[in-house]
């Protein structure tokens, strides 16, 4: 594994170290992380995490376990407790200590009982096989090492019948709007960033990884890779990101 490469950004680097400097990034981020999310996005990013919980149906009627990984702030599994019933339990996974500190302190006392916070890897993750009713994962994937190994531990976590849901930046399928697009997140998102944040740096990564993220189409495979059917997915926004779906069959 030691000589193994991949990619961060739009630089190559050991295997091992990419974790690390993710990790590096959301320690950076994670206190102005949702509001940065306001600002890049002009609020866009609430409509899709909404369509991502639609999809997704928590009953209202029944026991639902969920896992959100790389969902440290809450921001996805706050919804979908509103949308479930008083018997839907949301546990939240993320690498990163500091995004879950701010996931813990919004969440307060609101859901007592009805969510947790678990410090752990997405490659390998601390449950049972068929542990959970649903997966998602909204804006994290890519940010993962070893993206098939992911896929896998969350097939293996689901039960059958379960859906694995992952929002993420997809390819912008509008001719003009694809150089807009570029043009606005190579110029003014690593700017933003220095004025909200103090760290340009980190946006710029994010930025560069969103165009090394694979394609709908490759991702697709990925996911029946891992075991997955009936795989798909919904474009958003003109494919500036994308819901993909798989069932546990």
């Amino acid at each position: 594994m030691s000589d193994e490469t991949t990619h961060f950004g739009f630089q190559s680097v050991p295997l091992g170290e990419k974790q690390g400097r993710v990790n590096e990034v959301f320690h950076s981020v994670a206190g102005r992380y949702d509001l940065m999310n306001d600002l890049m996005s002009a609020g866009l990013h609430r409509l899709w995490k909404n369509t991502l919980v639609a999809m997704l149906r928590p009953p209202r009627d029944r026991a639902f376990r969920h896992l959100d990984v790389a969902g440290g702030t809450g921001d996805v599994a706050f919804r979908i407790l509103e949308a479930g019933g008083p018997a839907t339990h949301v546990t939240v996974l993320d690498i990163n200590g500091d995004m879950l500190s701010v996931g813990r302190e919004r969440a307060g006392h609101a859901y007592e009982g009805r969510i947790d916070f678990v410090e752990a890897n997405a490659e390998a993750l601390p449950f049972e096989d068929g542990s959970f009713d649903a997966y998602t994962i909204a804006f994290g994937i890519r940010n993962v090492p070893r993206i098939d190994v992911a896929l896998r531990e969350a097939h293996r976590v689901l039960r059958p019948g379960g859906r694995f849901l992952c929002l993420e930046f997809s390819k912008v399928d509008v001719p003009g709007l694809d150089r807009i697009y570029d043009a606005y997140s190579f110029n003014v998102i690593p700017r933003l960033g220095r004025m909200v944040t103090g760290d340009s740096e980190s946006y710029q990564y994010l930025v560069e990884s969103i165009r090394r993220f694979p394609t709908p189409a490759a991702f697709a495979r990925m996911i029946e890779q891992a075991g997955f059917r009936c795989v798909s997915h919904r474009p958003l926004t003109g494919g500036v990101v994308a819901i993909h779906s798989g069932w546990k069959i």
